[in-house]
């Protein structure tokens, strides 16, 4: 195989695909002569018949179909190589670093993206999940360029783009709790009832309580569907994003207890990147489509 050049492969895919010598000259802008010594000299460097010429059109010997086969992949990938080297040097981004926050609401975020990267084939996202201080810890830390999460406002070194509110709900399973008045309920009379929390995925944790009974036995899961299973099951109490338990509230499989003690809470969804970075054109972009669509 020394030697082989890219033409010669190209002026035999051009003939497998033409089916004649003057077709693939045509489509290559090239001379007749110049394809038919092209595939000639392939043929013998390689050692092999790749094309029966005793017929009308010309056809793949089995040895060619076999090679042409791996002909194909080998110059689909030089494309591939030629498309990624001009977007190094145009700038783009080859890959965009995307984490999702447990309070995102997942179908519209997955969907928003979905059709910003189906425009953009060639840059690649890369999406991770990550949980309570998690999101801002990797963006940060320089390991993501764009966060769907909540964040500090005030944060100097930070910019956002609000995207939704999400309201958490305190529920358990009916027959959980044996109060009376589930509306009007103390905490630490919670605290016999075993309590979910999702766990911290920052390898710093926040010192930030989320709902958290103190005293009270608790279980921790790594996302709100785990969590909601539990509670579903009558293993524990939480609070949930609304979002994705509305059709249990609605068909009594949950019962909200929020009420003055045990409030519920709202937090804001937001497209977080950081101020101080430079952003690549692809990042921009996805930034400005964000800003143009906002709420979700």
């Amino acid at each position: 195989m020394d030697g082989v050049k890219l033409h010669d492969l190209r002026c035999f895919d051009a003939v497998v695909a033409g089916g004649s010598f003057q077709a693939a000259a045509l489509a290559l802008h090239r001379t007749h002569p110049s394809v038919f010594a092209a595939v000639a000299r392939l043929e013998e460097q390689l050692g092999l018949t790749l094309l029966d010429r005793s017929g009308y059109r010309v056809s793949l010997t089995e040895e060619g179909r076999l090679f042409h086969r791996r002909a194909q992949l080998a110059l689909r990938e030089v494309e591939h190589l030629q498309d990624y080297a001009g977007q190094l040097a145009s700038g783009e981004e080859t890959v965009l670093r995307v984490v999702i926050g447990d309070v995102c609401p997942r179908p519209g975020i997955l969907g928003l993206l979905s059709r910003f990267f189906a425009a953009r084939p060639r840059t690649r996202l890369h999406l991770d999940y990550e949980a309570i201080s998690g999101p801002v810890e990797r963006l940060m830390d320089g390991e993501a360029d764009l966060i769907f999460h909540r964040a500090n406002p005030s944060d100097p070194h930070l910019e956002r783009i609000d995207l939704c509110e999400v309201a958490f709900v305190p529920v358990a399973a009916p027959g959980f709790l044996p109060f009376e008045d589930r509306h009007d309920i103390a905490p630490e009379a919670m605290r016999p009832f075993t309590q979910c929390v999702i766990r911290d995925t920052a390898r710093r944790p926040s010192s930030e309580n989320f709902f958290v009974i103190d005293g009270a036995h608790s279980c921790s899961v790594p996302d709100h569907m785990m969590k909601k299973e539990l509670i579903l099951h009558g293993l524990a109490w939480g609070h949930l994003p609304e979002w994705l338990i509305e059709d249990e509230l609605r068909d009594g499989r949950l019962i909200s207890i929020a009420g003055r003690h045990i409030p519920g809470r709202a937090d804001s969804v937001a497209a977080v990147r950081r101020r101080d970075r430079p952003h690549g054109p692809v990042a921009e972009a996805l930034w400005q489509h964000l800003r143009d669509g906002q709420a979700l």
